[in-house]
């Protein structure tokens, strides 16, 4: 439970800080480069500690792929800020979609053990599955988009 107070304090903060950061026009390279990078490793540090905490494949497969995908785009935004056209790989609003699922799954799942299982647990994987599928199709729009500077000739 005090994982799930912890990484559930972070995510709100983190949603506060940005609101805060993006409404009065704070927004610095700094701020820019960081937020991502500490919301990626709080993602995860928590599906590991869940992968080895629920010692299933339900939890297992969707976890590995959120953290494949993760790592995926942060090095096709590295690559399109160098080699391609910049900006043209940004965060588009399925992300947020994506990470707003995340972390609600993230804190159901670390507030309660595999067994018993009760309706929030049921409630957490569903949060957790919306999120695997969007995370699916989020890495899908990214790579769209970045594809034609990928495959070109330089």
């Amino acid at each position: 439970m005090a994982c799930a107070v912890v990484f559930a304090t972070a995510s709100f903060t983190d949603l506060f800080d940005g609101y805060l950061a993006r409404s009065r026009g704070e927004i610095t390279e700094l701020g820019a480069f960081l937020d991502p990078v500490a919301d990626k490793l709080m993602v995860a540090v928590a599906l590991g500690l869940l992968i080895n905490m629920h010692d299933t494949a339900w939890l297992t497969i969707p976890a590995i792929v959120i953290i494949c995908r993760e790592l995926l785009v942060s090095a096709l935004r590295e690559w399109m800020s160098v080699y391609g056209t910049q900006g043209n790989v940004s965060v588009a609003f399925i992300g947020k979609v994506k990470t707003t699922l995340q972390m609600i799954a993230i804190t159901g799942l670390l507030a309660n053990p595999p067994q018993p299982v009760d309706w929030v647990l049921i409630l957490a994987y569903i949060f957790l599955y919306g999120s695997f599928f969007m995370t699916l199709w989020s890495m899908y729009h990214y790579i769209k988009v970045a594809w034609p500077d990928l495959t070109s000739s330089r």
